[in-house]
């Protein structure tokens, strides 16, 4: 065990780290040095450490006191959660990883050796603060390191933080500057990789990257993606591979600047320097293009994927690890095989074919579900290696014989397995060496039906050939229960469907991982039988007896089919987002119109109230004090209020009847005004309340007129409160109605 000292991890505490999950050694990087020795370095309780393992012993080198010799800053992050990237090339250690206690300072650097320690510059800003490793590679007799991360660009005008995924480079021979960029790199260049597909959000966040190497001695790297605009797992997962020609390309190609005046990235157009910035020169280079390297070190042209698109892209899932093998089929075709780990633990072995990959297989590889850590593969071997938080897992690459006939072995379209005509059995298709005429595989389609009898399989029984039909299950429910009735799921490409008895179709009911749910009754007894459907080859995959066989049963079933596919068919939700449009235009058409005719009343009332005034006459009677203050009681019928301004030179008098208020003006000229008193607060003077002038005396008006205004107003009043209690009541109907659906 190589724990941090008590002294760590109170100093770990102490910068507020918790020392129930953080303030420990958590390793990171983990190289074989030589024959003898191991390189290895942790976080260390938040002070990255790095030693050597004897490898004869498995013991650590320490110094004298016991200790650590080796600081690790710029080779092992500080922090558990970071992400990093460290690689061993002739000596050297090559790491991408955060440089500080806040994690905020990326750094790609070269340590160990005997050659100068060079790393990126802080300071101009070579890489984004947020700046995260996720792979790095060297190509042999390849001059240059690769490193695969992603971080925020700087060089778009977005509204929100815009994550893009990188590839930076930086050449073996860089010996770093003598004035100018002194320890610093002198060949970094970055550049954007574009993992995109029509009709979707681009996707930016890399995950992972792995380097294939070819026959020819170059490589192709794959990377795995997700975009950052998906919520929780409503997303999908890519993966997308590059050549190294392509990347050489771009990194060959123009360069970008900042401009300080517009503080905006655009593309260089000054004169070439030669030797080019940024190349592999042995020689050294002079302080002009060092000076250029120092500010043009992002790349104007994108990475694009082979092809222009993703090889896969899978719905619902987070792929966070890769690697691909290269194996040859039975016909001497090469295949690439992809193996995905994702987030949940989850295992998936995809085929890359010209037409598109697919998916032949997934495996569960853990009880409880847990991200994978890692995948190391073994081809020599034929294992993969899987590690993850709690220890390493083996597994096979293939699994042959869990196909027990030439048509599931077919239907497989697994490169690793073929079908031995002559032993009637599926076996590692790397056998076929021996024999290869007795051996079939159909890769490109998985047609069962064409490859299963041409050849020396055609004098093998169809027995050999075909699956073996299931044993019937027999079951005896209770009447009035509820049985369920699986349907093993053995390809993720086929078609699956149910032949049941035509009585019991109104008792049944389809889940969508294939299983039949059946309500027991006199007409459900029967027998049921699923079978699947791929590439026009059908079997039979599990078959129930419920009850009694009833006479002539097998002559009365109907097929009930859900169809399923590897990528998943997604539900569409375009019926019901159309009804829910129409219905929210016909509630806001119904609502506006119920808003218009109360106004419309509105505007009535108003208008015949604006259209005649009371005949002025004198007040006949004239109320006591105690009267006056009537306005704070309500608005009596045949009721007056006076009110004196000013020494006695004028004064108004109000006469209320129902919700209508006359006023006159006996020192005035003769105006009047009606005022409608819907809310007479107590003490409240009637003169201060809003009202509106009606007009001169109207001489032909009679007393009953007032009545007939007052009647229309409150007509249309009361219409204005009926329709507004309609709209309201509608709108109640209306929103329970979206509710439900």
């Amino acid at each position: 065990m190589w724990g941090p000292t008590e002294e760590k991890t109170s100093e770990c505490a102490f910068k507020k780290k918790s020392q129930e999950t953080e303030c420990f050694n958590f390793i990171r990087v983990l190289v074989a040095l030589n024959q003898t020795h191991l390189y290895v370095c942790g976080t260390y309780a938040f002070s990255p450490a790095c030693t050597y393992i004897a490898l004869e012993n498995f013991t650590l080198v320490s110094s004298g006191r016991g200790q650590p010799f080796l600081d690790g800053k710029g080779q092992c992050p500080f922090d558990p959660q970071h992400t990093y990237t460290a690689l061993l090339v002739d000596g050297e250690l090559y790491a991408g990883t955060m440089n500080n206690f806040q994690g905020n300072e990326p750094i790609i650097s070269r340590s160990l050796g005997t050659r100068t320690l060079l790393k990126t510059d802080a300071f101009l800003r070579w890489l984004s603060a947020d700046a995260a490793f996720v792979a790095s590679f060297s190509i042999p007799g390849d001059d240059k390191v690769y490193f695969f991360f992603e971080e925020t660009a700087d060089e778009f005008d977005f509204f929100e933080r815009l994550l893009v995924p990188r590839v930076a480079r930086v050449c073996k021979s860089d010996v770093g500057g003598d004035k100018v960029l002194q320890k610093k790199w002198t060949t970094f260049l970055k550049a954007q990789l574009v993992c995109s597909q029509a009709g979707r959000f681009p996707f930016n966040v890399i995950h992972h990257a792995f380097a294939l190497l070819r026959h020819d001695g170059r490589a192709d790297f794959y990377a795995v993606f997700t975009s950052q605009w998906q919520v929780g797992r409503a997303g999908s997962a890519a993966v997308c591979a590059y050549s190294q020609e392509d990347l050489e390309k771009v990194f060959e190609g123009k360069f970008k600047e900042l401009n300080k005046e517009s503080s905006r990235w655009t593309v260089y157009s000054g004169p070439d320097m030669h030797p080019r910035p940024g190349s592999c020169f042995m020689g050294p280079s002079s302080d002009k293009v060092l000076s250029f390297m120092k500010d043009h070190f992002l790349m104007d042209g994108k990475v694009s994927p082979i092809q222009g698109r993703p090889l896969l892209v899978k719905s619902d899932v987070t792929y966070t690890h890769i690697t691909v093998d290269e194996t040859r089929g039975v016909s001497g075709t090469m295949y690439r095989v992809m193996f995905l780990a994702t987030d949940e633990g989850l295992l998936h072995k995809a085929v890359e074919l010209p037409g598109g990959s697919h998916i032949v297989e997934s495996i569960q590889l853990f009880a409880v579900p847990q991200p994978v850590k890692n995948l190391l593969l073994a081809p020599g071997k034929g294992v993969l290696y899987v590690g993850y938080s709690r220890g390493v897992l083996q597994i096979p690459l293939a699994n042959c014989t869990l196909h027990r006939s030439c048509a599931e072995c077919v239907l497989a379209r697994d490169p690793y397995c073929a079908w031995h005509s002559l032993e009637g059995s599926c076996q590692p298709a790397h056998l076929a060496a021996q024999d290869g005429n007795a051996w079939l595989q159909d890769v490109e389609t998985g047609n069962p039906v064409t490859t299963c009898h041409r050849g020396r399989s055609a004098a093998v029984p169809r027995s050999r050939g075909a699956p073996e039909d299931p044993s019937v299950q027999r079951l005896s429910p209770p009447l009035n229960t509820v049985v369920q009735l699986p349907c093993p799921r053995q390809s993720a490409l086929a078609t699956y469907s149910w032949q049941q008895r035509s009585s019991a179709r109104g008792h049944t009911v389809l889940l969508p991982d294939h299983t039949l749910v059946v309500v027991m009754q006199q007409g459900t007894a029967g027998t049921y039988t699923c079978q699947a459907t791929e590439n026009g080859y059908t079997w039979t995959v599990a078959r129930y007896q419920l009850g009694d066989a009833a006479p002539g049963d097998a002559l009365a079933e109907e097929d009930v089919v859900w169809e399923s596919s590897s990528l998943g068919a997604p539900r569409s939700y375009w019926a019901g987002f159309v009804a829910v449009t129409v219905l929210l235009a016909v509630t806001l058409t119904a609502a506006a119109c119920l808003a218009l005719l109360a106004y419309r009343d509105q505007l009535k009332a108003r208008s015949k109230v604006r259209g005649c005034g009371a005949p002025h006459s004198p007040p006949s009677r004239m109320g006591s004090e105690s009267s006056r203050g009537g306005m704070g009681q309500g608005n009596g019928v045949g009721r007056e209020w006076r009110a004196k301004e000013g020494p006695g030179d004028r004064q108004r008098t109000w006469h209320g009847g129902g919700m209508w208020l006359r006023g006159e003006d006996t020192a005035g000229d003769g105006w009047q005004w009606w005022m409608l008193a819907l809310v007479s607060p107590p003490g409240k003077n009637p003169d201060s309340m809003e009202t509106s002038a009606r007009g001169k005396l109207c001489s032909t008006c009679r007393q009953g007129t007032r009545r007939d205004s007052d009647s229309a107003s409150g007509s249309g009043a009361g219409g204005m409160r009926e329709g507004w209690e309609w709209g309201r009541g509608f709108g109640f109907v209306m929103f329970w109605l979206f509710f439900f659906i």
